[in-house]
C-alpha cells in the first residue's frame, strides 16, 4: 500500500489538495504555453502550401508562434469548466501579466552592457551578414508583435471564458461540444484579426507580405490561414476535451454538470462510482 503524503497545514484536505495540484497543471501549460507563444511569436512563418502562378503565388502560412494557441484554449476551457469563470479569468489576466513580464526583461537585457561589438554610434554592431547577434533579432522582433500578441490574447481569451459560459448557461451545462467549440471558434475570429492587423501596423511583416502586391488581399489570406489552423485544431481538441473532462470528473470527485461538490468522506465512500480504482480508501491522497 503506498504511503500517505502528510497535508501541509495550508492544504484543507487531501481531496481539496489534488484539486488544487490539478489546476496547477492547468495554469502552468497555460502560461509555458503562452510563454512559448509569445517569444516564438513571428520569428518564423511555417509555409503550409501555395497556390496560383510561381511568378505571384498565394502563400498560406502560419507564424510558429500559434502552434502551441491550442493548448492554451484547451486549458481554459478545463479551468472554465470544473474552476469556474473567476479562476479562468484570473489566469488570463496572469498571462497579461506574463506578457509584461517577459517584455520587460527583454528590454533589460537588452539595456545592460555586454560582450558584442560595438558600432561608430555606440549601437550594436551587425556582422558581414548583415545582421544583429541572435538576442536583439529576437527581441526586436518580440517587441515589433508584443503589442498584437497583447492585444489579441487579452481580446480572445477573456472573449473564449464569456462564450463558453454563456452557452453553458444556455444548455443548462449540456454539450460539451458546444461551449468548447463554440466559445475556441469565436475567441480565435477575433485573436487572428487582432494579432495579424496589429502586427503589420506596428512593424510590417516582412518576407510574408510582398508590398509590390495588394495588401489588403494577402493580410486577409494570412488571417483566414490562421483561422483555419486553429478551427481544424479546436475540432480535434473536443476528442480530449471530453476525455479530459470524464476524468477529471472522477479524480476531482466534482460533477460540473450538476454542480455538486461531494463532501471528502462521501467521495471517499462513493469512489466506486467515479473511478475504477480498487482501494477507495487512499485514492484522495494519490497525487498527479
Amino acid at each position: 500500500m503506498a504511503k500517505s503524503t502528510p497535508l501541509h497545514p495550508i492544504e484543507a484536505s487531501a481531496l481539496h489538495a489534488r484539486r488544487e495540484r490539478v489546476f496547477l497543471v492547468l495554469a502552468g501549460l497555460f502560461l509555458g504555453s503562452l510563454t512559448m507563444l509569445n517569444i516564438l511569436g513571428i520569428s518564423r512563418f511555417v509555409k503550409l502550401f501555395t497556390l496560383g502562378p510561381d511568378e505571384a503565388p498565394w502563400v498560406f502560412a502560419v507564424a510558429v508562434g500559434v502552434i502551441p494557441y491550442p493548448v492554451t484554449f484547451l486549458c481554459t476551457d478545463f479551468i472554465s469548466e470544473f474552476y469556474g469563470r473567476a479562476r479562468a479569468n484570473a489566469v488570463v489576466w496572469m498571462g497579461l501579466a506574463l506578457n509584461i513580464f517577459v517584455v520587460g526583461v527583454l528590454w533589460i537585457g537588452g539595456s545592460l552592457p555586454g560582450f558584442e561589438a560595438l558600432d561608430g554610434d555606440g549601437g550594436i554592431a551587425k556582422d558581414a551578414a548583415g545582421r544583429l547577434p541572435v538576442f536583439f533579432e529576437v527581441r526586436a522582433l518580440a517587441f515589433g508583435a508584443v503589442v498584437a500578441s497583447m492585444l489579441a490574447y487579452l481580446a480572445a481569451q477573456l472573449c473564449d471564458v464569456h462564450v463558453f459560459h454563456f452557452w453553458k448557461r444556455v444548455t443548462q451545462g449540456k454539450h460539451l461540444w458546444l461551449r468548447n467549440n463554440g466559445s475556441t471558434l469565436v475567441s480565435q475570429v477575433v485573436d487572428t484579426g487582432t494579432v495579424i492587423l496589429v502586427t503589420y501596423w506596428i512593424g510590417g511583416l516582412a518576407g510574408v507580405i510582398d508590398e509590390s502586391r495588394p495588401v489588403t488581399g494577402q493580410l486577409l489570406l494570412l488571417m483566414a490561414t490562421g483561422y483555419l489552423f486553429k478551427f481544424s485544431f479546436a475540432l480535434i481538441d473536443t476528442i480530449p476535451f471530453y476525455l479530459g473532462s470524464r476524468w477529471l470528473k472522477r479524480y476531482l470527485r466534482y460533477d460540473p454538470i450538476n454542480e455538486k461538490n461531494l463532501t471528502e468522506e462521501k467521495a471517499c465512500q462513493s469512489s466506486a462510482a467515479f473511478s475504477m480504482d480498487p482501494s477507495p480508501a487512499t485514492a484522495s491522497t494519490k497525487t498527479i
